[in-house]
């Protein structure tokens, strides 16, 4: 080969050169590995129940309907549905304290002005808190609380009022009803008002108003399967590291889950489960607003709303909240603490103390009309009783009885009258009278 070829053949190996460089380095950009898929990390389902609205968390047990020359009254779950749904459509404004220090007398009168309804609730209710229910346009709304909701259209030409009413702290705030559509509250408040049954106040001079059904009233008893939940799922719920966590059993009827931190014990009779974390602990005096919306807020979290539970009642000072089960719209009470309610301490920036049933209402097996004596009758017995002061009465009430049959799993719920005493609850117990009733207290 001559000399004369050397160059060319130089030419042609340095362009195969730079078209394989070409070529591999595009091959690298687009080169994409046949990886095995990656195994998905399995995560840990803490949603053990739907999770719960304000609105359907807090809400009044009672309205009584004040008209001219007559008293009405209802308990029915669905016709005070119908009124809060109502409520939902309405502007609130105008907000402002009336008074700030009313006595029992004073707000009994109030409670007694014809042309007005009256919502029942429980226990005390943040303002901070209920504004996330109604459509509250003030931007003044104070860290206070209420028990009594007032609707009043008795001023015809002028837009209708709403009173809170604290009969803790002798408190008045009023605001105005802005309403869209004026048929739909005559409709779905003041017709629905008129429609429901005859109630009778009770005159007791200075004490608290008495309110009560004038005739006897029927209540279902209802018959369910007890369905347990599984405790493990409180367990991955609660503890941060559930794989950290060890189980150790007590006795026959209890069993201890526990890391460093916290320790969960249940009771497989009672199904009741109690979690305390100690190092939570605090004294500090709570706000009101933040200790609720941080307690509904906590059991969201983990769909902690086995049943149907409502808000109940709340101490700032001691940090605890407390969710009372309900049946048929109707409150139910047991001898056995924490197998009818859940009760919650709030540490410091998390739980100290939590306690609740781990089982929950089945299938409903047997459905019984039952008929209860009236408000009146129960009234005059609990007011010729010798061990009573009748005054001291703050509210008398249709509740349920929680009883457990254990051995075929099943869980009763009983109608029965209650009345409240100073935040404890007495099962009225004709068969005792004249005398007593079961403390059914709250803490």
């Amino acid at each position: 080969m001559g000399l004369k070829y050397i160059e060319p053949i130089k030419s042609i190996v340095l362009l195969l050169l730079v078209l394989l460089s070409v070529l591999f380095t595009f091959s690298v950009w687009n080169f994409s590995p046949n990886y095995e898929p990656m195994e998905q990390s399995q995560t840990i389902d803490i949603s053990i129940a739907e999770k719960k609205t304000i609105d359907e968390i807090i809400k009044p047990y009672k309205m009584v309907i004040n008209l001219k020359d007559q008293v009405l009254g209802s308990i029915d779950a669905s016709k005070i549905d119908i009124i809060l749904s109502e409520m939902g459509n309405w502007e609130i404004s105008d907000f402002r304290l009336v008074e700030q220090k009313m006595d029992k007398f004073k707000i009994s009168q109030l409670l007694q002005q014809p042309s007005q309804m009256t919502l029942y609730f429980p226990g005390e209710v943040p303002m901070l808190v209920y504004d996330n229910v109604l459509l509250m346009s003030d931007t003044n709304i104070t860290e206070s609380t209420f028990n009594r909701l007032v609707i009043d259209w008795s001023q015809s030409t002028q837009l209708p009022l709403l009173h809170f009413i604290s009969e803790e702290n002798g408190l008045h705030y009023q605001a105005q009803i802005l309403l869209t559509n004026k048929s739909s509250f005559l409709r779905n408040v003041v017709d629905v008002g008129q429609s429901v049954d005859e109630y009778v106040e009770i005159d007791r001079g200075n004490a608290p108003l008495l309110v009560v059904p004038k005739d006897a009233v029927t209540i279902t008893r209802n018959t369910y399967y007890q369905e347990e939940i599984n405790p493990h799922r409180f367990r991955d719920a609660l503890f941060s590291d559930p794989n950290a966590v060890k189980r150790s059993q007590v006795d026959a009827d209890r069993a201890e889950y526990g890391d460093d931190h916290a320790i969960m014990a249940i009771n497989t009779k009672t199904k009741m489960l109690s979690y305390v974390m100690p190092a939570a602990e605090s004294k500090e005096i709570a706000i009101p607003s933040e200790l609720l919306l941080n307690t509904i807020d906590f059991i969201n979290e983990h769909g902690g709303w086995t049943d149907e539970f409502r808000f109940a009642y709340m101490n700032p000072i001691s940090r605890y909240v407390e969710f009372q089960l309900y049946v048929d719209g109707l409150p139910v009470y047991s001898d056995q603490a924490g197998t009818n309610e859940i009760t919650h301490k709030w540490g410091t920036s998390r739980t100290f103390k939590y306690i609740r049933p781990y089982y929950t209402l089945d299938v409903n097996v047997e459905k019984i009309d039952e008929e209860l004596p009236s408000g009146i009758e129960v009234a005059d017995a609990l007011k010729e009783s010798d061990e009573l002061d009748f005054d001291s009465i703050d509210e008398i009430s249709v509740g349920y009885y929680l009883v457990h049959d254990e051995n075929r799993r099943l869980l009763i719920a009983q109608p029965c009258w209650y009345y409240l005493i100073k935040d404890n609850w007495f099962r009225f117990m004709p068969a005792q009278y004249p005398g007593g009733g079961e403390q059914l207290g709250l803490e």
